[in-house]
């Protein structure tokens, strides 16, 4: 194999790796999965009932 063909393959290799890892980019950044829109906002009505106190005069 001469120089000119390995130096291709090594170029090849790393034009790879960069493409997946821009693809893996980029896929994270189009994941419509947001987490925050699922968590809870505070007490519920149950918690409130069962720890509400009974202090009103």
């Amino acid at each position: 194999m001469s120089i000119a063909r390995q130096s291709l393959t090594v170029l090849e290799q790393h034009l790879r790796t960069t493409v997946t890892k821009w693809r893996k980019l980029l896929d994270t950044a189009r994941d419509p999965y947001r987490p925050e829109l699922y968590y809870m906002r505070g007490p519920g009505p149950k918690w409130h009932a069962k720890h509400r106190q009974d202090n009103v005069l």
